[in-house]
């Protein structure tokens, strides 16, 4: 996403983060400070899944349109970044409290979220997401709602599920499911985990990734890291069904493989069918053992709402697109 920072305003490309909530710039267009900047002397420091960054604390401007302009929002300029080759920062937008212990000298620093309801930009303290699978590399694929929700987006209704009262998931968007492989394999029993924009792949136990591999009949493949399987096979591939507060979301089988137009960003082969269903390298029961990130939420809308801490999903006309 294209944002601006100062006034006149520097565009800056960072990355929707519904994973961490601190917005800072200065991995690779570095931060030019205007008359709106104010530097609050404070040190900064966070610390991602594959990446981390560090520098200095501001409050400045910050445009997201013409209609979302932010005052003295308080952004992060980097001096050293690590792990963020194609972006110049993040947006972060998930729970306050994740900016916790992150800014020297402050308990917490409000989200651009925070920040758009509190100065009256917009009228509910939320966001909608969406995507659309894509098949060619730095396609545009992806709408957020300040806000509110865009109904041209999404089919049927939204259907909410309150944020998990499980550590750590709780400190994140954090829900509750279960996932089921075909008409009754089960391959992870009701718990905690969370929905990230930030995490390319879907994330499972490593118990619950070793019964998604057998059920499959799935390998490992040594030069992506990603299970594979035959043409044969993914012909025999059955959905996965995730039951979120009650209600079922399918995963078919198409949205459990990579695109295979696009198998060369992996470093992977021509013609391979990879899947992106992948382990997180912790058995079950720890808190945190899921993450539905990109791969799954380009299948359905979301809605992080703050305000009654829960999550929404519902379908769109892309749940069941062949395209991958």
């Amino acid at each position: 996403m294209s944002v601006g920072v100062g006034s006149p305003a520097t565009q800056y490309t960072l990355l929707i983060d519904t994973g961490s909530s601190n917005t800072w710039v200065g991995a690779a267009t570095q931060y030019v400070p205007t008359s709106t900047s104010q530097n609050t002397g404070d040190t900064v420091n966070v610390s991602y899944g594959s990446g981390s960054f560090s520098g200095t604390e501001y409050t400045d401007t910050v445009t997201l349109s013409s209609s979302l302009v932010i005052q003295n929002q308080s952004i992060g300029v980097a001096s050293t970044a690590t792990g963020f080759n194609d972006v110049d920062g993040i947006l972060g937008v998930g729970p306050t409290d994740l900016t916790q212990g992150t800014v020297s000298g402050q308990t917490e620093v409000p989200t651009v979220v925070d920040n758009l309801y509190s100065q009256g930009t917009i009228g509910e303290d939320s966001i909608g997401i969406s995507y659309e699978p894509t098949t060619t590399e730095g396609e545009l694929n992806g709408e957020i709602t300040f806000g509110g929700t865009d109904n041209t987006k999404y089919t049927g209704e939204l259907s909410y599920t309150p944020i998990t009262t499980t550590s750590p998931a709780s400190n994140y968007w954090g829900i509750n499911q279960s996932v089921t492989y075909g008409t009754g394999t089960t391959i992870l029993s009701t718990t905690a985990g969370i929905v990230d924009t930030g995490t390319t792949l879907l994330m499972i136990s490593s118990d619950a990734f070793s019964a998604y591999q057998q059920a499959t009949g799935a390998t490992e493949d040594q030069s992506t890291g990603l299970l594979t399987i035959t043409e044969s096979q993914y012909e025999n591939l059955q959905s996965l069904f995730f039951d979120i507060g009650g209600v079922t979301y399918e995963f078919t089988a198409n949205a459990q493989i990579w695109p295979r137009s696009l198998n060369s960003t992996l470093g992977g082969e021509d013609g391979q069918i990879y899947l992106i269903v992948s382990s997180l390298g912790t058995p079950s029961g720890q808190g945190l053992d899921f993450i539905n990130g990109f791969g799954w939420l380009q299948r359905y809308y979301s809605v992080f709402d703050t305000a009654n801490a829960q999550l929404g999903f519902a379908t769109t006309p892309y749940t069941d697109a062949t395209t991958n």
